[in-house]
């Protein structure tokens, strides 16, 4: 089938990959523009860019849609169907309506809970014991077309966003190519979404990261979870900043040690609210590397009974 991509991350790629290794006539990518990263600021492409230029297919950037110059593009590369991947922009009508058999987007989540940009991390925040992705018909609304074909896992007890966001972006290449299987037979059933069912998955933003420890170990374990790898929830020691890589629950109890309050310094356990208390495996002090949190207090006084927060 002739197809066009669309997609900028990592998530993007394994899609991108399984449409090659299926032999689909990929005749064009269209990704973000270039960014300035790092402290020179050089400009890096995009993951999926670098993917399309060492198989030789066509690459395009445009800034919008809304001057034509992206839809001439789209008519003149002529693809019977566009896949749709984070790519990071809105489609207008004219583009959504253009190939024979529509646009279909890979979605990081079970429509039509968390439409929107973070998916993965909103279902590690909310502690979902259950994520997925759905292949959708996309339409001019934000993640609100049909639904063409779902798939589910389950959702570790410490598994990060970040490593829930690798599996998925896996999960997904595998769906859209069954997808496009089931488009190619015949065979698809578009469902409408529930809208009355819809939750909507925010950007994240830095203000997400400090711990409060009067909330439960549970929330503040999905928390830390969800925040990783980034923005990465914070504390404070000593009145310096230290980033929360990492926590495990433990059955321990807090007993009347107010929430925040250090209770174990080996492992290191924490009070939080509602009687419980957590575990934090991996940590980051103010100005030092990421380490294991039984490493650092060989290293730095943090006996029973010292505050964090």
């Amino acid at each position: 089938m002739r197809i066009v991509f669309m997609g900028t991350p990592d998530f993007a790629v394994p899609t991108l990959e399984r449409l090659i290794a299926d032999g689909h006539d990929v005749a064009g990518v269209f990704t973000q523009p270039d960014k300035p990263k790092g402290r020179g600021y050089q400009l890096q492409a995009p993951p999926v860019k670098e993917v399309a230029l060492k198989a030789g297919i066509p690459v395009y950037q445009p800034t919008t849609f809304k001057d034509g110059a992206a839809l001439e593009i789209l008519q003149t590369l002529a693809p019977e169907l566009i896949i749709v991947v984070a790519y990071g922009k809105l489609l207008p009508k004219a583009v959504l309506d253009l190939p024979k058999y529509g646009c279909i987007n890979v979605h990081g989540s079970l429509l039509p809970k968390y439409r929107g940009a973070a998916p993965i991390q909103w279902a590690v925040l909310n502690g979902d014991a259950v994520a997925g992705v759905t292949t959708m018909q996309m339409d001019v609304g934000l993640d609100t077309g049909d639904m063409l074909m779902k798939a589910e896992t389950p959702i570790g007890e410490n598994e990060t966003a970040g490593e829930l966001f690798d599996r998925l972006m896996v999960l997904g290449a595998e769906l859209c190519a069954d997808t496009i299987a089931a488009l190619q037979n015949g065979t698809l059933q578009p469902e409408k979404q529930d809208d009355s069912a819809s939750t909507y998955a925010s950007m994240l933003s830095k203000e997400m990261c400090p711990i409060d420890w009067q909330k439960t170990a549970q929330e503040i374990h999905n928390q830390v979870r969800g925040l990783a790898p980034w923005p990465v929830a914070i504390t404070k020691l000593g009145g310096k900043r230290m980033k929360i890589h990492a926590t495990r629950k433990t059955n321990v109890k807090p007993g009347s040690a107010a929430p925040g309050t250090v209770i174990s310094e080996r492992p290191l356990i924490v009070a939080c609210g509602g009687g419980t208390a957590l575990e934090i495996a991996e940590l980051q002090a103010e100005g030092s590397k990421r380490m294991k949190a039984d490493v650092y207090v060989c290293g730095h006084a943090v006996k029973p009974g010292t505050r964090l927060g």
